[in-house]
């Protein structure tokens, strides 16, 4: 899940949101605002009303920001680096550029996710019973209410044991402590992910069928997603075993086509050699030293009026946003980061030049060359 913008950096982490962010925001918002607020307390106006539901939103995406944040710092206190962390539709989720590195780091790591929300949810309900103490029931007491809940059943939800909540980190940290195998413990937390997604896919049916469309298509759309996720974990770690001792050298291609970042989108889209032979190019400086990453896509949404002043540095993918390894780190550690779209390209950096670029593309080509070079390898 990639940002559609970003919010900057919160304790050195890359924070951004995906568009499907205002879904789940209008729902809450629309929700408490229209329907929950003016049942429970009539006779305020709708003005107030919105105030609060919006202002219950807010809170509750920071409540998830604050859980996902909890994540990453965890991760970079043992030794794990964080990409970025993105809100979308169905919660937040922190990108990670490896694995933890035992199972005591990725236990805590895992952990202190629900026990985030979990505090979060004890401090919003000792403030409702403040609130409610001090100024008798009102809609700021049962907005807090809200947000009490909301958060408990989120930490109780993430800790159910099944990939890749973070219950099923928890239990692939306790199977993986127990057999010392890390791929087999992935197994049995992805099988246990996919169990769960397909059973919330057929309640989702069943409250669909019962009348209940909305608590039904939810349901159901939560379980479906979880099932995709545990598959793809399955999937990565079976890849990344494949390509265990392989350098990011044996599978980059090498010498990639390149281009200034003074070259005019007008020259870009005019030269055969970089319209036609990749989606994404290189960008370097003067100096020759690489300073983003250039897809076509981007350039061609550029206007045509335009095309003659606007550089490829204005609409590149600037260095800091592009995934940067060396040709000799391990190629199984990027796997998580390829993504099949032209911007999520890896760049190949040595000695202050790009030497090569990697794709999902590059990656697959690998492991089918090795599987076919050495089936049985990839058997066991």
């Amino acid at each position: 899940m990639r940002a559609t913008f970003r919010l900057g950096r919160i304790a050195g982490v890359r924070v951004g949101v995906h568009w499907t962010v205002a879904v789940i925001f209008a729902v809450i918002a629309v929700g408490l605002a229209q329907s929950r607020l003016p049942d429970v307390y009539p006779g305020h106006s709708w003005a107030l009303y919105w105030v609060v539901g919006l202002l219950t939103a807010v809170v509750f995406l920071a409540s998830l920001l604050a859980h996902e944040l909890a994540h990453a710092v965890v991760a970079k206190r043992n030794g794990v680096a964080v990409d970025d962390i993105v809100l979308w539709l169905l919660g937040g989720v922190a990108r990670l550029r490896g694995e933890a590195p035992t199972p005591g780091a990725e236990f805590r790591l895992a952990g202190v996710g629900p026990l985030v929300s979990l505090v979060l949810g004890v401090v919003f309900g000792l403030a409702a019973w403040g609130v409610h103490a001090a100024f008798g029931a009102g809609l700021a007491v049962d907005a807090l209410a809200w947000l009490a809940v909301i958060n408990i059943v989120l930490a109780v939800f993430n800790a159910i044991p099944a990939a890749p909540l973070d219950g099923g980190r928890l239990l692939h940290a306790a199977m993986w402590r127990r057999s010392g195998d890390r791929l087999r413990a992935t197994v049995g937390a992805s099988t246990a992910g996919r169990g769960f997604g397909w059973a919330l896919v057929l309640l989702g049916l069943f409250l669909f069928v019962r009348g209940d469309t909305v608590g039904g298509v939810w349901t159901a759309l939560i379980g479906w997603f979880l099932t995709s996720a545990a598959t793809l974990e399955r999937r990565q770690a079976e890849v990344r075993r494949t390509l265990a001792g392989i350098p990011v050298r044996n599978a980059m291609t090498r010498e990639p086509v390149t281009m200034t970042e003074r070259l005019t989108v007008a020259d870009v889209l005019n030269d055969a050699e970089h319209r036609y032979r990749h989606p994404a190019f290189p960008v370097t400086d003067d100096a020759e030293a690489p300073v983003g990453l250039m897809t076509l896509n981007s350039a061609r949404h550029v206007p045509e009026k335009d095309r003659n002043t606007v550089t490829v540095r204005d609409v590149m993918v600037p260095l800091a946003r592009v995934d940067v390894v060396g040709p000799d780190e391990p190629l199984a550690d990027i796997v998580p980061r390829l993504d099949p779209v032209p911007e999520h390209r890896v760049m190949v950096v040595a000695h202050g030049r790009c030497v090569g670029v990697v794709s999902a593309s590059d990656v697959n080509d690998m492991v089918t060359w090795l599987v076919a070079n050495n089936p049985q390898s990839h058997s066991r």
